[in-house]
């Protein structure tokens, strides 16, 4: 397809304007849209939060009436089902008397995907489809994952050493990275739907797992990630950070049918859901946890475990991107915690391979990326 330049023009400002609405328009994705008359921008918006107006329809209400003959650019193909909290954005679309709609990509929902589009080119406009996709498939990747897989996406995150170790033989660990990095982490904690640490984490660090706000990290964000902890027998203290905050962020713990039922009914008591899962042996199967987590309608969590947490995530195929933030330190030794525990594969061909790998630097530390 050639692209117009003037379209990848105002469908990167759409995308501009959708990524403004990261880690708020959960389980909807974030869209970006811009109305277009005689060169001009005379109106642009992007979805806020679920259950707000889409971003069609707020970048046409502010068109008004010069939407009449002009170009919409949106970053997702317009909804046209009932099944959701706001009314379709593609009969909105039709009445506002544009005469041709650009799209980015087209919704993978299958309630969606295709419908919308079909329905503007039977009401006579010009629709082009494919106009910045990769970009729009990036941003909206935990979306997409979601609606495909039923399970959210998965960010596994660690702060390292050069050689790889995440605490000393003692289990020390704070504070590994710099402040920098340290922000940063509270920023992606506040944009995903929940963060998951594993019982031994709790146990040897008792961490709050709340997100903070910049710059001292001492001031709650205002939007806080559902709290998990894996602990299959149900090993957490009562008095543990992340129980007796509730006010600050909800928890959840996830644990088998083997852990003893009196601590499950006290954690209860305490106000703590606990959630019951099959399992291999007497281990939380993390594909069934996933998938229930999926079904309430969390798109994104980010693992924040110690090695063998880490390592069972990416041994069951459930991690779909890796972020490491690496200091410029060396911890050496045998008896120190690796970022990744369990055994070792016996071969480098059986190794997790990284791809798209980004890197920057962050203050002091470097940052390593790439999807799994």
């Amino acid at each position: 397809m050639t692209v117009r330049t003037h379209d990848l023009h105002y469908m990167m400002s759409a995308l501009r304007l959708a990524a403004k609405g990261y880690g708020k328009t959960s389980p909807n994705p974030m869209v970006g849209a811009v109305v277009v008359s005689k060169d001009s921008i005379v109106g642009q918006a992007y979805h806020h939060a679920a259950g707000q107006p889409h971003a069609e329809v707020l970048a046409l209400r502010q068109a008004g009436r010069l939407a009449r003959g002009a170009t919409l650019y949106v970053t997702l193909e317009p909804c046209s089902h009932l099944k959701k909290r706001t009314p379709p954005c593609v009969p909105a679309v039709i009445q506002s008397g544009v005469h041709r709609v650009v799209v980015a990509m087209r919704d993978p929902n299958p309630a969606v995907s295709g419908k919308g589009l079909a329905q503007l080119r039977r009401a006579g406009l010009s629709v082009t489809v494919g106009v910045a996709r990769e970009e729009a498939e990036v941003l909206n990747q935990a979306y997409s994952h979601w609606i495909t897989t039923k399970r959210p996406y998965v960010m596994l995150k660690a702060g390292m050493t050069l050689d790889g170790q995440i605490a000393t033989a003692r289990g020390e660990s704070k504070w590994i990275t710099g402040l920098q990095s340290r922000q940063e982490v509270h920023r992606l904690r506040s944009s995903m739907d929940a963060v998951i640490t594993g019982i031994g984490t709790v146990l040897k660090d008792n961490p709050s797992l709340t997100a903070r706000r910049l710059p001292g990290l001492t001031v709650l964000a205002s939007i806080q990630p559902t709290r998990i902890v894996v602990d299959s027998g149900l090993r957490i203290a009562r008095s543990a950070k992340i129980l007796t905050q509730q006010s600050s962020a909800k928890t959840i713990i996830a644990t088998t049918k083997y852990a003893p039922s009196a601590r499950r009914r006290a954690l209860e008591r305490q106000g703590i859901e606990v959630l019951v899962l099959p399992g291999p042996g007497k281990r939380v199967s993390l594909k069934q946890f996933l998938t229930v987590l999926g079904q309430r309608g969390m798109m994104s969590v980010m693992v924040e475990g110690g090695g063998e947490l880490n390592a069972a995530f990416l041994k069951s195929k459930l991690v779909n991107h890796v972020r490491l933030y690496v200091a410029p330190t060396l911890l050496g030794g045998t008896q120190s915690k690796g970022v990744i525990g369990g055994v070792s594969p016996r071969r480098l061909a059986d190794a997790w391979k990284l791809r798209q790998v980004r890197t920057r630097v962050l203050g002091t530390d470097v940052v390593v990326e790439g999807d799994v």
